[in-house]
């Protein structure tokens, strides 16, 4: 499955605006923190839980950490990893 880094954004982008921000992104871009600003914890089980099922990718657990899931493009990185070493 070979995906683009800017597509994979482009998805999690997505996801974090239609689970989370009811539609309103305007405030989220790349960088934007996620954990404490936009998502609580329960929203990054979600968030891990759509990224394994969405890229097919299994996500052990030491790799669900606050720096892996930081941002847009943190999470981004993670995922085109993870990919790559498929």
């Amino acid at each position: 499955m070979q995906v683009q880094t800017t597509e994979i954004e482009q998805e999690i982008r997505r996801f974090v605006i239609e689970s989370f921000l009811f539609g309103n992104g305007e405030n989220l871009n790349d960088d934007t923190p996620l954990p404490g600003g936009v998502i609580d914890s329960q929203g990054v089980i979600e968030l891990v839980a759509f990224v394994q099922e969405h890229f097919g990718i299994e996500l052990q657990d030491e790799e669900v950490t606050i720096e892996n899931f930081f941002s847009v493009k943190t999470t981004a990185a993670l995922i085109e990893n993870k990919l790559r070493a498929k």
